[in-house]
Parts: C-alpha cells; structure tokens; sequence
C-alpha cells in the first residue's frame, strides 16, 4: 500500500498530505458509523444500516459482495502475507516457494478458525497480544526516524524537495493514492461487526472509534516519516517490504525484526478479519439473507461455528485462485461505494425518524463532507479505471437473480424447503448449535470478554 500511495501521489509531501487526510476522512466516517452503531445496535455492521435504511436487496448486496469476494480474498492476502514474511527468514535470497506460501497460510486460517470456534476469550485474547505487539513494532520505526532525523537524515522532507514531482502530478492517480491509503485504513468500523457482543456498547464504541482512529492515523503518517529518513523514494517504490528494507539499512544483524514483526501483525489481523467476517455472515443469515445454519451459535460456547467455517471454507478456496489480487481491485471501488450509501443512510435516517433514539448525534456536517471527499474519489477512479470499477459493479449485479430467487420467491417447492431443512437440521445436530435465544446462558462468561 505504502509504495502504491507515493507513486500515485508523485511526491513524497503529497504522499504524507494523503496519508493524513485519509486518517482524517477515515475519523469523519468512524464517527458517521458510532452513531448509526448505537442508534441501529445490531451486529453486521453497514449490512444491518443499509438493509434497515434502504430495504433488503440493497442490504443483501452489500452482503453478496462481502461474502463472495470481499472477506475471502482479504484474509487470503493477509494469510498470505504473514506466510511470506514468516518464510523470508528461511529464504534470504529469494522468494519463498508459492506452495509453502500456500500452506503456511492455510495452517494460520485454520488454527485461527479452531481459536475462534473454540472461545471468544481467546479470540479476543489473541487480537490484544498481536495488537500490541504491531504497535510496538511501529513504534519502534518512528523511534529510528527520530533519531533519523536528530542525525540530519531528512533530505526528502525538505520542502523544496518533498514537493519535487517523480512523475507529473495527475488528479486520477492523485484519487487512487487515497483508495489505497483508505485500505490500509481498513478495520476503522470492524467494531460495528459486533456491537452486540460489546459490553456496554453506547459508551465503548465510540470510545473505541475516538482513541484508535487518531492512533492510528499518528502512526501511519510518522512511520511513513520514519521511512523517508532512510530510503529514497524510487528505493520505496520498488521495495516488496518496506518495513524490511527499512530495517536492513538501520538495524543490521537485527533487521530479523521486521519480517517477524510483520508476520506477526499479519496473523493477528486475519484474526480480526475472521472475527468479524463471521459475525457479518451471522447477521445475514439472522436476517433471512443467507442459510440459516450460519445464524446459529454453539450451545455452550456461544460462538457462531457454522459462520467461522463458512468463512475459513471460502478463504481456503481463495488461496487456490491465482487471481486474488486482481479481485480486490475488482471489489475495492465497491467496498468504498457502500460506505457512501452507509454515511447517505444516516442523513436519509435522520429525515424518516428524527424522533428516535440517538444516544450520540453528530453535525450533519460531517457525512456531508465524507460524501463530498467520496464522490469525488469514485468519479476519478471511475475516470481513471473504468474497466476495473464496471467489472467490480457487475460482480455486486450479479447478486440481484440470487436475491430474487432466494429471498423475494417466498413460495418455493415443499421439496425444496423440506431438503434445506433436512440439511439445517444435520448441521446442528453435527455442529451442535441452535439459535441464541434456544441456547442455554453457559457460554456469556464468553461473550463478555468480547467487550
């Protein structure tokens, strides 16, 4: 992401104006989506406010792209991630096999899956640990910088050079500079995913969304800071792994810390992916949208199995495809135009019940900004991109015959209702799962820890 921010952007002072003005919008739309969180408390996150808002077949869109395309194919990146810089230390010289890649990665999405099945605790035990130790990294980066730049290392952020173009500025690549910056933002709502889970979630949602979204945008900018001190930017560019290249030059016998470090960072971000993902798919299925197996959570552990192997299952199939990539950016213009209609939903909200409950209300002003910065970033990547983006809207049509088949034919065959409930009634009795309210209370020790 980061090598792709600065070459669209052209220069590394617009590169850090990006970057502070994604973390910026990004804290505009995390405000947007705490009140639409306590205001429509549902697990599902933008899935539940679109589908209340908008009705059920702009919810169930929302719903066919996460689950064909979107969650899938971004834990599988990740998962891959981590198996590439878990492996660099044993393939100093090149690159990893692509069949140890693949495996690697499927043994992290399987052992997250079990960990996730087995226990919420622990699950939410795993993400705190693999947090703290990405921040910690990160901060160790900005801490070499400082002394970077105490050492009179800050030749590229010297005005007069910062703004130096490495390629004529072009307003299109300028808006996919910020598309990728906003991915690397990615997460900044998973929170949303489970706002029934959270304990107290009027009062530690936000909080969560006011203390991470500027961290994490501190972070981010300072780091790329850091990075600047010690590499150029045609080296930035061209590096596979900044963060190793970075720690090649500075850290010599112990550059080992960054693949580590990033492996590490990686694992528990598919965690977090699997978390949420399943929850979403929980939702959907609550909802009538998806099979209503995956609504159903285990009896004892309160942990929704079905839905978490659901999501392994299709992030497995992922890592068979050889075109992972190339599907993200299919999505990714997607992914963006749902989070315009999410934030439009609250202003709609707002005109339909302006009665109900909000206990946080925001100015109007902010999701009328998001909106503004957001039509302008999918017109020029429209401009830019055209092909991408209308395949990426045709992926998303295409769940418009499914929905109709699926959801709005209410009288199908006897045959046909009688054989899928013959296979729900065998997933339960294999999963051991029912609905929450059938379940017994011995797994809330469980859902508590996920606050």
């Amino acid at each position: 992401t980061l090598p792709g921010v600065l070459e669209n952007s052209s220069s590394v002072g617009l590169a850090l104006i990006v970057w502070t003005l994604t973390g910026v919008i990004t804290a505009i739309s995390a405000l947007c989506y705490a009140e639409l969180g306590v205001t429509i408390p549902k697990s599902g996150g933008d899935y539940s406010y679109v589908k209340d808002i908008f009705g059920g077949l702009a919810g169930f869109l929302r719903l066919w792209i996460a689950v064909l395309v979107i969650y899938p194919t971004n834990q599988a990146v990740i998962a891959l991630t981590f198996a590439n810089y878990a492996l660099q230390p044993l393939f100093p010289s090149c690159f990893p096999p692509e069949r140890a890649l693949g495996l690697l990665a499927a043994v992290c999405l399987l052992l997250l899956t079990w960990i996730n099945c087995f226990s919420v605790r622990w699950a939410t035990r795993v993400q705190d640990v693999f947090t703290t130790g990405k921040l910690l990294a990160l901060f160790l980066i900005i801490i070499m910088g400082i002394v970077q730049i105490c050492q009179g290392n800050f030749y590229w952020l010297e005005p007069e050079h910062a703004f130096h173009p490495l390629q004529p500025y072009d307003v299109g690549r300028i808006a996919l500079a910020f598309l990728q910056g906003s991915f690397a933002y990615a997460g900044w709502n998973f929170l949303n995913y489970v706002t029934e889970e959270l304990i107290d979630p009027y009062r530690n949602l936000p909080r969560a969304i006011f203390i991470s979204v500027p961290l994490v945008t501190f972070v981010y900018v300072f780091a790329n800071i850091a990075y600047i001190t010690a590499m150029s930017p045609q080296e930035l560019i061209a590096s596979n792994a900044v963060a190793v290249t970075f720690g090649e030059k500075l850290l010599g016998v112990m550059s080992w810390i960054m693949p580590i470090s990033v492996a590490l960072s990686t694992f528990g971000g598919v965690n977090g992916s699997l978390f949420t993902s399943s929850r979403l798919f929980f939702a959907g299925a609550r909802e009538g949208h998806l099979p209503r197996l995956l609504a159903m959570i285990h009896v004892n552990r309160c942990t929704p199995i079905p839905a978490l192997l659901f999501t392994c299952i299709s992030t497995l199939l992922m890592l068979c495809t050889s075109d992972i990539y190339t599907l993200i950016n299919y999505v990714g213009f997607i992914n963006y135009l749902f989070y315009g209609v999410t934030v439009a939903g609250q202003i709609v909200l707002r005109i339909k019940e302006p009665d109900i409950h909000r206990p946080i209300k925001v100015s109007l002003a902010w999701p009328v900004i998001f909106l503004i910065f957001w039509a302008f970033l999918l017109i020029f990547s429209l401009y830019s991109e055209p092909v991408v983006c209308c395949i990426g809207l045709a992926i998303m049509l295409s769940g418009v015959p499914v929905y109709l088949f699926g959801i709005y034919w209410e009288n199908k065959p006897e045959n046909f209702n009688s054989f899928v409930a013959k296979l729900t009634h065998l997933g339960q009795k294999l999963f051991m799962v029912v609905y929450p309210t059938e379940g017994s209370e011995d797994g809330n020790e469980d859902k508590d820890e996920a606050g």
